[in-house]
């Protein structure tokens, strides 16, 4: 994990989860956005992604893997002794949202970005029927995601680093695919079990990747007592990449800057 220090003194710390395929690096924007507002930022690749080991690019045995990561990262956020936020993106939403059902943890507040809780695109009945059996038999065969650059943010500029960018994951095992598959059946079997935090879901309207519609229907059921939703009608997956995403970001913000404000951190 790595940790970036606030310009000037710090309000809260936001502990960043990224989503498949990508890595922390994909981040820089959103990190300084973020420090030069006043807010430490801690964040790491997750397993099998990013710069973690390469054998294993694309793969994980479970998804508790990502859940004893992150939880990591929020206990290295306790250190600073201020508030925690854990903001999650797409895959790194439904990791965040695992984690509230399976775990309680001292947080100020959640941020989800089009967590993936539905895919626009599901695999074909026939390979998803095949990959119950292959999981089995050959976990680790990698396939092809399906997901291209252009499926994730409208950016040219940011287009344009990704299609040059080596850590950027295109092939995923069967037992990675299963274990998503898993974790969003859960999320919804399990939403009573969801630890009662302020909750900002942010989704993108003209997403290419997420299916906003399950999403909007997790955050209706989910019981929390104070929640927000917004939708960025414009906006393809990476809401945060988005030619909009100052706007995004200062969203984000409030909300951050409200839930502080609201246990009389800030005046």
């Amino acid at each position: 994990m790595w940790k970036w220090e606030a310009e000037g003194e710090a309000k809260a710390v936001i502990v960043m989860v990224h989503g498949a395929m990508e890595h922390h690096g994909r981040y820089g924007w959103l990190i300084e956005m973020w420090r030069l507002s006043g807010f430490h930022v801690i964040m790491g690749d997750l397993p099998g992604q990013g710069m973690t080991t390469r054998s294993r690019r694309g793969h994980i045995d479970s998804f508790d893997e990502y859940l004893v990561e992150v939880k990591d990262w929020i206990q290295a956020a306790y250190d600073f002794e201020l508030p925690v936020f854990l903001l999650g993106h797409s895959m790194g939403g439904l990791i965040s949202i695992r984690l509230l059902q399976e775990e309680r943890l001292k947080l100020a507040g959640v941020i989800l970005s089009s967590p993936c809780l539905g895919l626009v695109t599901e695999p074909a009945k026939p390979l998803n029927i095949l990959s119950f059996v292959l999981n089995h038999i050959a976990p680790s065969l990698r396939i092809s995601s399906g997901l291209t650059i252009d499926m994730a943010t409208r950016n040219a500029d940011v287009r344009e680093v990704d299609s040059n960018d080596t850590l950027y994951i295109t092939k995923v095992s069967i037992r990675w695919y299963r274990e998503l598959a898993k974790a969003m059946k859960q999320a919804f079997e399990q939403i009573e079990k969801v630890q009662d935090v302020p909750l900002l879901v942010m989704q993108g309207g003209d997403d290419k990747v997420v299916n906003k519609v399950p999403v909007r229907t997790w955050f209706n059921k989910a019981p929390f007592s104070e929640k927000r939703f917004k939708e960025w009608p414009k906006c393809y997956h990476e809401i945060f990449n988005d030619p909009e995403r100052e706007d995004v970001f200062d969203y984000a913000k409030d909300f951050v800057i409200s839930q502080l404000k609201a246990i009389g951190y800030l005046v």
